[in-house]
């Protein structure tokens, strides 16, 4: 079976040299996906000390728990494209009605971006940006443990 849903949107992102095909790899995934558990655990431990940690490391694991959808596709970001194509890759192929918390991603990258290279107008990471960035990613986290444990995700194929 092949994944048809974003199939369009992967193909772009291919072509523009944003994802590189690699060899599906779903020891890799699942080792991606443990290790963005550990950066959810670490989140959750450091919530009410550390709001821009907690945002950090929830960021990281979405980010992972995202990658490892996309190894075991054989996709892989490249270095032209940073971390956008991989939310445009996860958003096109897996967000929508049936697992929102995928758009959600979009988000939560973009308030750790202006946190890691903030300006002068930037506001302050807050705890509840702490709290919702741990409760973001932690779905992404879950959702991505679902598809990659449901036998249904394929490698990509154009």
């Amino acid at each position: 079976m092949t994944w048809a849903r974003g199939q369009d949107d992967v193909e772009r992102l291919l072509a523009d040299g944003e994802l590189e095909p690699v060899p599906p790899n779903i020891e890799h995934a699942e080792r991606l996906l443990d290790e963005a558990r550990r950066h959810h655990d670490s989140a959750t431990a450091l919530e009410g000390a550390d709001a821009p940690g907690c945002l950090q490391l929830s960021d990281d694991c979405a980010r992972k728990a995202c990658l490892a959808l996309l190894a075991a596709q054989g996709l892989r970001s490249t270095s032209r494209g940073g971390h956008v194509p991989v939310q445009d890759a996860v958003r096109a192929q897996f967000g929508g009605d049936q697992m929102r918390v995928f758009n959600a991603y979009s988000r939560l990258r973009r308030r750790r971006n202006n946190s890691e290279y903030p300006d002068a107008t930037t506001p302050t990471v807050t705890a509840e940006d702490a709290s919702d960035a741990i409760d973001i990613s932690g779905k992404i986290l879950d959702a991505a443990t679902k598809v990659l444990g449901s036998g249904a995700l394929s490698p990509f194929r154009s």
